[in-house]
């Protein structure tokens, strides 16, 4: 479903090479690493904010790393919302639906069935401003899922919130993956966030996703020493 081969792409002096991976549809992967180890640089090649030197990203049978980011069906969480501060809630929700000029009565029923879902409609006339950290979260989330995207990208989506909204917001992505079978690349340096998710974990290091953990291997790990171990 998608498929990444040959990836090298150069950000100033930073670059990550020789990447490839097949993910299946509806698989959740998750991919590990320390901080800088260019984690955030690998989702934001594939969403196509940098261009590859070399290699080829497909989804669903479809050459996408020629296109612009607005072409590639890909739902995006950044780590910190980057929601538009001008915009209420409904409208940031709305965005991508009329940057694509869906038809308004279409992108309007859209949202109040997203915003449902997240149970934020409450919210709707509201600015970001005014939101509490888990509420944008959710906000971000249905601005990325709103196109109902073939692939969704989370960038360390719950290192901004506290112990109570993070849990929240763990059980709400575990129902959102369930509703709507995305194939989703989430990006962590939390092992046990990690474990939670994962069908299976990549080790992003030395400039390269290093080191695939498979389903069978992740069924044996109990803890976090078994993983450290295994690495």
């Amino acid at each position: 479903m998608l498929d990444i081969t040959d990836f090298y792409v150069k950000v100033e002096e930073f670059f990550l090479k020789e990447i490839n991976l097949k993910l299946n549809q509806g698989e959740y992967f998750v991919v590990w690493g320390e901080s800088g180890a260019g984690k955030t640089v690998f989702l934001e090649s594939i969403v196509g904010r940098y261009k590859l030197q070399t290699g080829a990203i497909s989804l669903s049978g479809r050459r996408i790393s020629d296109l612009p980011p607005e072409k590639r069906h890909i739902g995006f969480v950044y780590q910190d919302y980057e929601l538009f501060p001008h915009l209420k809630v409904k409208d940031n929700i709305m965005f991508p639906l009329r940057l694509q000029k869906v038809p308004k009565k279409d992108y309007q029923k859209k949202c109040n069935e997203m915003m449902e879902i997240l149970n934020i409609s409450h919210l709707k006339g509201r600015y970001p401003n005014d939101l509490s950290g888990g509420e944008k979260q959710r906000v971000a989330i249905g601005r990325a899922l709103i196109m109902s995207p073939k692939l969704l990208l989370l960038d360390e989506p719950f290192s901004s919130l506290d112990y109570t909204n993070k849990q929240n917001i763990k059980q709400l992505l575990k129902d959102i993956h369930h509703k709507f079978k995305p194939t989703v690349i989430h990006v962590t340096h939390d092992i046990k966030e990690a474990f939670y998710f994962a069908d299976r974990i990549g080790i992003i290091r030395n400039n390269t996703l290093d080191k695939i953990i498979n389903n069978g291997e992740l069924k044996k790990m109990v803890k976090e020493e078994d993983f450290y171990e295994y690495i």
